[in-house]
């Protein structure tokens, strides 16, 4: 079955960065998009990035510009680097894939979970 683990997430400052992995299994990685959301504590989850399985990227208003992004297939994992951090970006982040080969900012288009690793951001 799909797995996929996250991990990098951590305490870090105001303006500080973290590079955030998510190694996947189960499956031929290349083949599917993959995507990041997040939960703050008391909110709904959204949106973060998404990759295509070429490699187009789409981003929230929130992060464009600050987050990117990527893709090693030979590892089969996705990346999120988030840098220039703000307190409002604490959350819970997830990786999610979905079944099909576009990048997709909408929930219901991902089919299978991480767990998700904590950010917290420090003002």
């Amino acid at each position: 079955q799909v797995q996929l683990v996250e991990s990098g997430g951590g305490l870090v400052q105001t303006g500080g960065s973290l590079r955030l992995s998510c190694a996947a299994s189960g499956r031929t990685f290349s083949t599917y998009a993959m995507g990041w959301f997040r939960q703050a504590p008391g909110k709904e989850r959204e949106f973060v990035a998404a990759i295509s399985r070429n490699s187009f990227t789409t981003y929230s208003d929130s992060v464009k510009g600050r987050f990117t992004i990527s893709r090693d297939n030979a590892k089969n994992t996705v990346y999120l680097q988030i840098s220039s951090l703000k307190p409002e970006d604490t959350a819970v982040y997830y990786c999610a894939t979905t079944d099909g080969t576009k990048a997709t900012n909408s929930e219901s288009g991902y089919n299978y979970w991480g767990q998700g690793t904590q950010v917290t951001v420090s003002s």
